[in-house]
């Protein structure tokens, strides 16, 4: 993964639109599908509105391409999202990404264990929040209160 500067991308939008975006979309298509041997769901999807995978991909390819992170840092960072938001498919297509880029099996075993507890973290983060949230301010839950309980039985009584 080469490094863009601002003038290649301006000159990369200028060859979309001189060939349109249907040429555009079926060339990028069939680049991915070299490269990795098959074009992800989401892309062959997408492609069904060229300019949604032409913005996508440029996106994409250009956070990327400018990262001043190494090109095999940017993949096992991709990796750890798509494990942690359990997706197989990114999964698997980072990680393929990933040993392109020259990471290690043991490289790749961190970064799956790493996304895992992390979102591990998350889970019981956001469940012990909303646990405070909703149990804690639970009306039936709280303690009664002292005064009430003896309002109440001065009256029955």
């Amino acid at each position: 993964m080469e490094k863009t500067t601002k003038e290649e991308f301006e000159e990369r939008l200028a060859q979309i639109v001189a060939r349109g975006a249907d040429a555009t979309a079926d060339e990028w298509m069939q680049e991915i599908e070299e490269e990795y041997g098959r074009v992800p769901l989401i892309f062959k999807r997408m492609g069904e509105r060229p300019e949604v995978l032409i913005s996508h991909l440029l996106y994409k390819g250009t956070v990327a391409q400018t990262s001043p992170l190494d090109p095999k840092y940017v993949e096992l960072i991709s990796l750890a999202v798509g494990a942690a938001l359990k997706c197989p498919h990114c999964t698997g297509y980072h990680m393929q990404a990933s040993l392109k880029m020259g990471a290690s099996r043991e490289e790749i075993l961190e970064v799956i264990l790493l996304a895992g507890m992390i979102s591990n973290s998350s889970v019981l983060a956001n469940s012990y929040r909303i646990f405070d949230e909703k149990l804690e301010r639970c009306l039936p839950c709280e303690p009664k209160d002292a005064n009430a309980v003896q309002t109440k039985k001065k009256k029955r009584g």
